[in-house]
């Protein structure tokens, strides 16, 4: 079977590739901004779904197509990707001694069926220091990530705990993806 992910993340690429898969990549180009009063649950649905119906548009629905969005809240508000050094400086300092959740929403696309869910994470930080924000900031690529961090980079020392799918923190729920293969009897290793 035919894997396409409609995502530009190369980390929910090399999860995929770390359990034999090598799917192809197209990125989806859509908007995704939160709507006036929209759920953040309807968010990760609406957006995630669009991102697969727009390459699924493309003649891909006879291949397995994936697709995903993952965000963070914090006190139930939404931190997004930072706009600039200043915001993921802001963010990391909100993040600072604080507990907050990632979300991914995962969306499996195949012969005209769509099944959706969401994987939920709580991350607890550590009191941060301006000096280790500002190291952090230095030396990592912090722009195209969600609460502007990565807890498979430098930011891993940040982590005091997770409760939930380590996975999920890095933007690709594994397991999710495997049990919602399940649900449909897709075996990707028959």
């Amino acid at each position: 079977m035919k894997i396409v992910l409609a995502s530009a993340s190369p980390r929910r690429k090399e999860l995929l590739q770390l359990i034999g898969l090598n799917p192809e990549i197209i990125p989806p180009d859509i908007n995704e901004v939160v709507r006036p009063a929209e759920a953040i649950d309807a968010f990760l649905e609406r957006v995630t779904i669009s991102k697969g119906i727009e390459v699924y548009k493309k003649k891909h629905f006879s291949h397995l197509l994936i697709s995903a969005d993952t965000v963070v809240l914090l006190n139930d508000s939404l931190i997004g990707k930072p706009a600039d050094r200043d915001d993921a400086f802001r963010m990391l300092n909100q993040l600072s001694g604080q507990r907050h959740e990632v979300l991914t929403g995962l969306a499996l696309m195949y012969h005209g069926d769509t099944r959706f869910a969401i994987s939920r994470t709580h991350v607890y930080f550590k009191p941060l220091q301006e000096r280790e924000i500002n190291f952090y900031l230095d030396h990592e690529n912090f722009m195209d990530k969600a609460g502007a961090y990565a807890i498979q980079g430098r930011a891993a020392i940040f982590v005091e705990r997770i409760d939930g799918c380590f996975f999920n923190v890095m933007g690709f729920p594994l397991n999710l993806f495997y049990r919602m293969l399940g649900e449909r009897e897709l075996d990707l290793y028959a």
